[in-house]
């Protein structure tokens, strides 16, 4: 097994941990925000699972993109490679993108932890996480308006 496939089997079984953390974040910085509920331990654990996951998810993604992906490669040499929509999704949209979830989920986080009521938090929480996981959901290559890769890889 090569360490192209070892990342790439990461990288698909991750996406699977950053969305169900993401999930939950999201849903209890929405219900904390709403019922208006006491930032507890629990809350600030998903947060950081969201964001840890989504992490170590871009780590292993650029390991694929700078070194091992022939899809990334063939992006960073061919000058009409923006023309391919295989080449530039992965070459440049899902980059990017993801990079920018990332950072949102990061700052999100970093920003609920200093606001002073609990409510605050809990908003801020679900506002930033809630918009980070919009992208990575947007981005995933589900093969609806990008192309498709298997949900599962063995």
């Amino acid at each position: 097994m090569s360490a192209y496939s070892v990342l790439l089997f990461l990288h698909s079984w991750l996406r699977w941990f950053v969305l169900g953390a993401g999930l939950v974040a999201v849903y209890r910085g929405y219900v904390g925000w709403t019922g208006r509920r006491a930032f507890a331990k629990g809350d600030n654990a998903f947060g950081a699972s969201f964001v840890g996951f989504m992490l170590l998810q871009l780590i292993v993604g650029l390991g694929l993109y700078f070194g091992l992906s022939p899809v990334g490669l063939k992006a960073m040499k061919v000058a009409g490679a923006m023309k391919d929509p295989t080449t530039r999704f992965f070459g440049m949209e899902h980059v990017v993108m993801m990079v920018l979830a990332v950072l949102i989920a990061q700052i999100g986080r970093t920003l609920s932890k200093k606001r002073l009521s609990d409510v605050q938090k809990h908003k801020t929480a679900f506002i930033y996480y809630g918009i980070a996981l919009l992208l990575v959901l947007l981005m995933i290559p589900w093969g609806i308006w990008n192309p498709a890769r298997p949900l599962f890889r063995f």
